[in-house]
């Protein structure tokens, strides 16, 4: 049964979509089999792998106006063992569309259920809001990662979406857990990086990942050619930085790989 992990963060600019691209070829490195869902209407984790948007039957729009996940919904990616459920702007419709919908909370919960025996994680990409779209997003997921970006104002979001997951907790989805946070665009030669690391790694200590991402060029450039970091330059500081998130999450998670 695949674990479901949302990267979440209401603020932007944090890594979020950079994160899910490459937790998610990283740990189809690692030989395990992964989805990667975009739930952002901005549809980065889409371009980001690649995907041609004039190609696209379905997205994740249909799957939850529909309730339904089918097989021509989810696209292979060039990377072995990575799929992909791709999105579009029409995602934006959903907010409004999905107000007056019976359950409308559970909608994405209802399509995963239907297949996540087949993958061993399935990561989702959520937008910078808290809409109802990632409020579906956090409902289905087992837990969510938070990058926070090693910057001043990247804090001050943070307490927001802990009291967004707070209230899901209690109300819709008890059994989510924070998976960790995640410190993104580190950069050592600043000052400010390192006292932002050390105040997030004090209040919330066990919590936050062992592993940090840094700032890294190769990190920006991957998306252009439509490919994850690691299939554009695997030794690069970026590439082995989510290479390490994904064993530290894979050996948190004790995961076994599903079966073929």
């Amino acid at each position: 049964m695949g674990k479901i992990i949302s990267i979440a963060n209401q603020k932007g600019g944090v890594g979020k979509t950079t994160t899910s691209i490459n937790l998610a070829a990283s740990l189809a490195a690692l030989e395990y089999k992964t989805l990667l869902i975009d739930a952002d209407p901005q549809a980065n984790s889409t371009s980001g792998l690649g995907v041609d948007q004039n190609k696209i039957k379905k997205t994740v729009y249909e799957c939850m106006i529909n309730g339904n996940i089918d097989k021509s919904s989810i696209i292979k990616s060039e990377v072995n063992f990575l799929e992909i459920l791709p999105s579009d702007i029409d995602l934006v419709g959903a907010e409004v569309e999905m107000v007056d919908i019976k359950n409308r909370d559970l909608r994405m919960k209802n399509c995963i259920d239907k297949i996540k025996d087949k993958y061993d994680f399935i990561i989702i990409d959520c937008s910078p809001s808290l809409g109802i779209v990632t409020i579906n997003s956090l409902v289905a997921s087992d837990s969510v990662i938070i990058p926070v970006q090693c910057e001043y104002f990247a804090l001050e979001g943070l307490g927001k979406l802990l009291e967004t997951i707070k209230l899901i907790q209690n109300d819709l989805n008890k059994n989510l857990s924070i998976e960790g946070i995640l410190m993104s665009m580190y950069d050592v030669r600043l000052r400010l990086s390192n006292q932002v690391v050390e105040e997030v790694q004090m209040h919330f200590k066990s919590l936050v990942f062992n592993t940090i991402i840094p700032r890294n060029v190769k990190l920006s450039e991957a998306p252009s050619f439509g490919i994850p970091v690691i299939s554009y330059d695997a030794n690069c500081k970026g590439s082995l930085s989510y290479l390490n998130l994904a064993k530290e999450l894979v050996d948190k998670n004790n995961s076994v790989k599903v079966s073929w």
